[in-house]
């Protein structure tokens, strides 16, 4: 049986807080939720990035703010779709990826 969700909430910190059926409360940092987004645009990227070293890396308008969790949806009965305040939406974060990510706090 896969572990589900039971509860979500923001923190004050602003970070995402899932308490799992097994009882295990994770928190995940809307920057690390970001730089593992599963969208097929976001893992081409990261290829490029471990093949490319870029000279100077370019900033767009809106990436040198502090990325935050804009929305969290539910997608079916196995995933959250996360916004993210820099208008990225379309990554789908399965519940096994997301029970791997995050910090233990309990």
């Amino acid at each position: 049986m896969s572990l589900l969700p039971t509860k979500l909430e923001m923190t004050v910190e602003d970070a995402l807080r899932i308490t799992w059926s097994d009882g295990q409360v994770k928190e995940y940092a809307a920057i690390e939720l970001r730089e593992a987004c599963p969208c097929a645009t976001c893992r081409e990227k990261r290829k490029e990035a471990a093949t490319e070293q870029p000279l100077l890396n370019i900033l767009q308008p809106g990436e040198d703010a502090p990325t935050k969790i804009a929305k969290v949806e539910p997608i079916g009965r196995y995933a959250y779709g996360i916004h993210f305040s820099d208008g990225h939406d379309t990554g789908i974060y399965e519940f096994d990826v997301l029970y791997q990510l995050g910090r233990q706090i309990s």
